[in-house]
């Protein structure tokens, strides 16, 4: 956006290092975070011991929160299916500086070292056992994935509490080193101290207690007597990667654009990938179907001939072709993906007791309804701007004239508590395929969503319409860093964003993800937006500058004043001056921001005040 060229801030995406204190540069930055819901009550505890044996792959996890009948419900960790790309089988266990709700244990002291996130089963009855049953404990670990690498003096440790009601450690693993595979540890229980009726064990994260750091990730959590230490692989085939957007150009769109051409914006496939986690080759059929769920259409069903041999400890993508939602009636329509694949795991198990088809279907819901979203509704990351009057872009295409109505973003709790602060939204007409002139600019008080996972909404005083292509842009107006919610697994949207360090607009080409944006779309707009000449900011001079305050500019049709301070509080305005002129000698001395307006567009110019 031209206009704001003349503003000498920079826009600044926060680096994880900028808060150990080194230096940044002005460009995109991200930083991992992690939230799960808080559990609404702790009916999860137990009043009897759990029997072996005891296995947790998490796969039917589906509040984030790990399962209360096998895991205490303190300790912070998240369940997920996004914050790594090879975990062995559906959903995994991330750890890091963050509680579950998404705040940090330590706001006070960014550089706070300390116990993070555990993880604390339930008590487990080893009474009766021997060092002859030999049990053992196994399970997969990594560091990062998708989060922030560990250092050397970070670590993840598990420990066994001892018949004395003591926490005794057996297994260290330290951070520092880069990891893209996850490794498998198993662990002995053979102390007669560890086989009593009482027994726990837990995982315990140390690193940096003020934020998203450090982070580790577990998955397959299997403790059962009769194993060894070679004992490393089940028969298991499970569906492991979130499955693909059933649409081409967005994860959400208005199911009125959707209906202009349904098959133009249906994916033309979409995937998932199986994993094989036995010594042996194995076969599986695999089911695909689609369904809108609000009026129990199916769509689509799929099964695929010829079983196809999953090699051993591999993975194996899967590609299928969507069919698109029919003529619909309704103004919203929910469409669900599944892949379903057919396995023997449940024929004589490795684990007993333990039917390990629960990792063979996974499912996703496309919503269409009333906005674009270019996110899948999770945030691995978040993105901030550090320094004031910055600017961020994203690009929508629409299928039909329409109206904006409000915007929805997932503001992230990061460092500092912004609850009162305010940020700028905009909505920016197209030019040239970048921002173009300002159709709309309204501040907004900063606010939190309820659910950490969801979004908060602004609604916009003056609705505008819009055809074809626009822009939602925000405006961090303190010094203080807004974190936006930034989905890694919709890398290429990547390039709908655009931001502006003071001059132009340039397209990102650091951060790699969706931000977590949406327009609203529907309702009356306020005005009819025709297409009008852009009078560019170099086009408009204000004189005096520096003044001592009386001041005038040369575009006769300006008639509309806002002066804000460097906070974006606003200072001084007025509508319909009788001239292009005003008085501002009633400011202080220092610099302001005028922001003129013609009704169609507005143009923002430094002002120095000097006394």
């Amino acid at each position: 956006m031209a206009h704001w060229s003349g503003i000498c801030m920079r826009l600044l995406f926060t680096l994880l290092l900028c808060s150990l204190g080194f230096g940044v540069q002005a460009q995109f930055r991200e930083f991992p975070i992690t939230t799960a819901p808080i559990p609404t009550q702790s009916s999860g505890a137990r009043t009897a011991a759990v029997s072996l044996p005891f296995f947790d792959d998490f796969s039917i996890t589906r509040t984030g929160v790990p399962d209360p009948s096998l895991w205490m419900p303190s300790g912070g960790t998240v369940v997920n299916n996004t914050l790594t790309n090879h975990h062995p089988s559906l959903n995994i266990v991330s750890f890091d500086g963050l509680r579950r709700d998404g705040t940090p244990y330590d706001f006070s002291n960014q550089y706070a070292q300390g116990e993070t996130d555990s993880l604390t089963s339930q008590t487990i009855n080893l009474s009766g056992l021997s060092p002859r049953d030999s049990v053992y404990l196994s399970f997969f670990w990594l560091p990062r994935g998708l989060g922030d690498q560990p250092d050397s003096n970070d670590s993840l440790r598990v420990q066994f509490l001892t018949n004395g009601n003591l926490w005794q450690t057996v297994w260290v693993q330290r951070g520092g080193q880069a990891m893209t595979e996850y490794a498998q540890a198993r662990i002995a229980v053979r102390a007669a101290l560890y086989l009593h009726a009482g027994f726990q064990f837990r995982f315990q994260a140390f690193g940096r207690r003020s934020g998203q750091f450090d982070a580790w990730h577990i998955d397959y959590v299997y403790l059962n007597k009769g194993r060894s230490i070679r004992d490393q692989y089940i028969k298991d085939v499970s569906i492991r990667r979130s499955i693909s957007s059933y649409l081409k150009h967005y994860r959400a769109m208005p199911l009125a654009h959707y209906l202009v051409n349904p098959a133009a914006e249906t994916a033309d496939t979409i995937s998932t990938d199986i994993t094989n986690l036995f010594n042996n080759n194995n076969f599986t059929t695999l089911r695909f179907r689609i369904q809108e769920l609000t009026t129990g259409q199916p769509i689509q069903n799929f099964t695929q001939n010829i079983s196809e041999n999953i090699p051993q400890l591999r993975s194996q993508e899967k590609r299928v072709v969507p069919s698109p939602l029919p003529a619909f009636a309704g103004k919203r329509a929910l469409v669900r993906t599944t892949f379903d694949i057919l396995t023997t795991d449940d024929q004589n198990p490795s684990i007993p007791g333990v039917d390990l088809r629960r990792n063979d279907t996974l499912s996703s819901i496309t919503e269409l309804a009333d906005y674009f979203a270019y996110d899948d509704g999770s945030a691995e990351y978040a993105a901030g701007i550090n320094q004031q009057y910055g600017l961020v872009a994203v690009r929508f295409v629409t299928r039909k004239a329409d109206v904006v109505s409000a915007i929805r973003i997932q503001m992230v709790r990061y460092r500092t508590e912004l609850q009162n602060q305010t940020v700028a939204l905009y909505i920016l007409a197209n030019q040239n395929n970048r921002p173009g002139l300002t159709l709309t600019r309204q501040s907004f008080v900063i606010k939190y969503p309820e659910n950490p996972r969801g979004f908060a909404e602004f609604k916009l005083q003056n609705p505008v319409a819009v055809g074809d292509t626009f822009w939602v842009a925000y405006q961090q107006l303190s010094e203080d860093q807004l974190a936006i919610g930034l989905d890694k697994n919709s890398t290429h949207f990547s390039n709908q964003i655009y931001y502006n360090l003071g001059n132009e607009w340039a397209q990102n080409t650091n951060l790699q993800g969706a931000l977590m944006i949406r327009p609203v779309m529907g309702g009356q707009a306020s005005e009819v937006v025709t297409g009008v000449e852009e009078i560019r900011e170099n086009d408009l001079r204000i004189h005096p500058n520096p003044s001592f305050g009386r001041i005038r500019w040369n575009l006769d049709s300006f008639r509309s004043l806002e002066v804000l301070d460097l906070s974006g509080r606003t200072l001084w305005s007025k509508s319909d001056l009788p001239e292009p002129a005003a008085d501002l000698s009633g400011l202080s001395r220092g610099l302001y921001l005028l922001r003129l307006s013609n009704g169609k567009q507005t143009l923002v110019k430094k002002l120095v005040v000097e006394k």
